[in-house]
Order: C-alpha cells, then sequence, then structure tokens
C-alpha cells in the first residue's frame, strides 16, 4: 500500500516539482497551498507524513505543527527559506522530526522521507518486544507507549529518546551524548533541546515521569526504584 504524504507550500512551482519527485519515488501526494488547508487534509486523510512549509497564507507552519501534534505523532518535516538557529529550534521544540532548509535537492527530500518512513514502519533488532516496568510498558516493535495501561501517542523523537533512556537504565546520560545519539552527530542545535523533549516525555509518562531522573549539572537517566 503506497505512504500518503502530505506537502505544505504555497509556492506552486515547488510544491508540483516535490509532488512529481515523490510519486516517482512510489508514494501517493496530498497537496494543500495554506496552513487551514493542511489540517483540512490532514484530518480527512489518514497520513504517513507530513512535508510542512513554514511561511504559510492562513495559518503558518508552527501553528500547522503545534495542531497536528496536539492529535498525532505522524513524523514532520519542516521546510523553511531561513537559516536561523532559534527556527530550527522553534521546529524541533513542536515536534518536528526533520528540518530542511532551501533551496533543497528534491532528491534529498526523497531520501529524508524515504528514511523517516522506514524508521517508522521497521521492526527495531531487539530480542525482546516489550519492555515493562511498574505503570509503563513499552513495545519496541509496534512503536507501542502505555502508562498505566492506557496508549500515550509519542512523536518518533520521543519515543526515540525514551528507547535511549531505556537502554541505558541506570546509566547517567549527559545531554551532549543524548543530542548525539538521538538527534545525530550532524546536529548543531542546543542542549537545550534536549531538556525541551525530556520535559514533553516526562509530561506523556505521567503518573511515571518520575522514572526520568535529573543528574543537576549533567544530565539525566532513567531509573526504577
Amino acid at each position: 500500500m503506497k505512504k500518503n504524504i502530505l506537502v505544505v507550500e504555497d509556492e506552486a512551482r515547488l510544491i508540483e516539482i516535490v509532488t512529481d519527485y515523490l510519486e516517482d519515488a512510489g508514494f501517493n501526494v496530498i497537496q494543500a497551498r495554506d496552513g487551514k488547508k493542511a489540517l483540512e487534509e490532514f484530518e480527512s486523510n489518514d497520513i504517513d507524513l507530513v512535508i510542512l512549509d513554514i511561511m504559510l497564507p492562513e495559518l503558518d507552519g508552527w501553528t500547522v505543527c503545534r495542531r497536528i501534534r496536539k492529535k498525532s505523532g505522524v513524523p514532520i518535516i519542516m521546510l523553511t527559506a531561513r537559516e536561523e538557529e532559534d527556527d530550527k529550534l522553534m521546529g524541533f521544540e513542536l515536534g518536528a522530526d526533520e528540518y530542511v532548509t532551501k533551496p533543497y535537492s528534491p532528491k534529498v527530500l526523497v531520501a529524508r522521507v524515504k528514511t523517516l518512513i522506514k524508521r517508522i514502519a521497521a521492526e527495531p533488532v531487539k530480542d525482546e518486544n516489550i519492555i515493562a516496568f511498574p505503570g509503563l510498558e513499552v513495545n519496541v516493535k509496534s512503536y507501542v507507549v502505555k502508562v498505566e495501561g492506557a496508549k500515550v501517542d509519542m512523536t518518533p523523537k520521543e519515543f526515540d529518546l525514551l528507547i535511549f533512556l531505556l537502554d541505558n537504565r541506570g546509566i547517567v546520560l549527559t545531554r551532549e551524548s543524548i543530542l548525539n545519539k538521538v538527534w545525530g552527530y550532524d546536529f548543531f542545535g542546543e542542549l537545550r533541546v534536549v531538556d525541551s523533549h525530556i520535559k514533553k516525555l516526562r509530561k506523556k509518562l505521567g503518573s511515571r515521569a518520575d522514572y526520568i531522573k535529573t543528574v543537576v549539572k549533567v544530565g539525566y537517566k532513567f531509573e526504577v526504584e
């Protein structure tokens, strides 16, 4: 079954180029040229990934990203003509998974789409599928997290962060090590993006938020007492 990609871009020529490349790669493309239409299409279709421009009519990309994240953990790639670090940090704090600066190669964009889709769909190479603690269950095969028996929606980055903490439970992890492992060595954002995602992760863990311990002036560790 083809994956549905929602492309949100107000530049007519650019959205057609991106659509052509994605369709050639085997994806089904749904277009939106303003923020309001993007949310309507997201609600009306089973979307597997969103490519989202920041500068849009009606509603900007920040607003669209924020509203999507309230309902879904679908992968989001944000597009912008600006290279300012604060813009990238804003995108990641809102829950974006990738950030592409214009001008960009459509082939590279498609490659990033494939990588994100593959990461979500692929089965993680692990001996056990479920990691369980009192009140917390994580299925690393189906990417399902349950807190007190209730399913909790997480973004791909939040899930990666949780798995990294679980894989190193009992070990103090510096912000630098978390940033490098979860975001990659080529990510040049500030360390506070880690703190921001830890805060969001704790909120979603609810009654089990205390499993993530803060180690003052160092970083974090996952520990079940």
